[in-house]
């Protein structure tokens, strides 16, 4: 098994080339080729984070998941692909945290205006 948790697949070709052997009919044997998917590397969010640390920085929860990411990058660059796994989960979180208290806080001030207005 590879790292992934896949097993590389073993595929028996089982072809008849009579024009390889010269016989009619005749079998050109059996082919075996392991076939190595190579995994995906992790994502780092970076774009997200960067839109999360420009537009909807509540609580700094933006600037923490851009650190995350940069991190994350940096290490599929140096070929840790288990810590940019780590570093990118932390900041897809903290992308989720931000975006969500930023539509809590939306919905907040929009429910607030409207219940203000209609008081007046």
């Amino acid at each position: 098994m590879n790292s992934e948790g896949y097993p590389s697949e073993n595929v028996v070709l089982q072809e008849r080339f009579e024009w390889f052997h010269g016989q009619p009919g005749g079998s050109a044997g059996d082919q075996c080729i392991t076939v190595s998917v190579p995994p995906e590397p992790p994502r780092d969010h970076i774009i997200w984070s960067l839109c999360c640390f420009l537009y909807w920085n509540p609580c700094c929860l933006g600037l923490a998941a851009l650190i995350f990411s940069i991190r994350a990058r940096d290490r599929k660059v140096v070929g840790d692909m288990e810590g940019a796994r780590r570093y990118g989960s932390n900041a897809r979180r903290l992308n989720i945290l931000a975006f969500v208290l930023m539509i809590l806080f939306i919905t907040f001030v929009a429910v607030y205006e409207l219940t203000t207005r209609q008081g007046s």
